[in-house]
């Protein structure tokens, strides 16, 4: 059993065998400081400092044994998964989706900016999730993967915190799942959005799961490791 010391003296516990580690749209259309979202007109610095610890957690969870699964939002070649919606407000932001960008077309499945950071590239036996929404559940086979593996206990990571993050969090924790999410190995485009997505998740008695911080989940991940050893 891995004990991880969280914020507000609360403590996240789970077996490795019955976790998954979620990595949230860590690619470049989001990261790259030439994708979708530098397009239009967002700072992506901030999200590319925590591409370290990041991949420091990555590593440690690998290690541990935990399931890992990485998600992407992005569409179809010919933008049929895309609705009107969605389409109008990437417009009015100034980076319509499947527009000619940079690194290919925008948030378009099979181009080089809807691909992972090099930092944060699949494993081969990791499965990647395709996603057409800001939740990872929406219009996918996640739950199914999640189920056949016996998984109890979600910890996520990436980008965007206001956005596919607390998503995806959200839609977890209406499944059952218990959630820790990792406050330093996530990345909105403000601060004050960042604040208050934290804020709501420790809301009524912790609504929305656990907090900690990277380094603390790769020191449980570890210490576990050696009592076992």
């Amino acid at each position: 059993m891995v004990e991880v010391s969280c914020k507000h003296d609360r403590v996240f516990q789970f077996e490795p065998e019955k976790a998954a580690l979620l990595c949230i749209d860590m690619q470049r259309d989001f990261l790259d400081p030439r994708g979708y979202s530098a397009v239009g007109g967002e700072d992506v610095s901030v999200g590319r400092t925590i591409i370290p610890r990041c991949r420091a957690v990555l590593d440690a969870c690998r290690s541990a044994g935990l399931f890992i699964v990485h998600t992407r939002e992005g569409h179809k070649p010919d933008l049929s998964d895309l609705h009107e919606a969605k389409q109008e407000r990437s417009t009015g932001a100034g980076a319509p989706i499947g527009a000619a960008g940079p690194l290919g077309r925008l948030l378009v499945r099979g181009e080089y900016g809807h691909d992972f950071v090099d930092e944060m590239q699949p494993m081969p036996g990791e499965p990647v999730v395709d996603k057409p929404g800001f939740g990872a559940f929406y219009a996918t086979e996640l739950q199914e993967m999640l189920r056949a593996q016996g998984v109890t206990h979600v910890i996520l990571l990436g980008v965007t915190t206001q956005c596919c993050v607390f998503s995806t969090l959200r839609e977890a924790v209406d499944r059952g799942y218990r959630c820790l999410t990792l406050e330093d190995c996530t990345a909105a485009f403000s601060e004050s959005l960042q604040r208050g997505v934290f804020e709501m998740i420790a809301s009524e008695g912790h609504l929305f799961g656990w907090i900690t911080e990277g380094a603390t989940l790769v020191e449980a991940l570890g210490a576990t490791a050696a009592t076992q050893v």
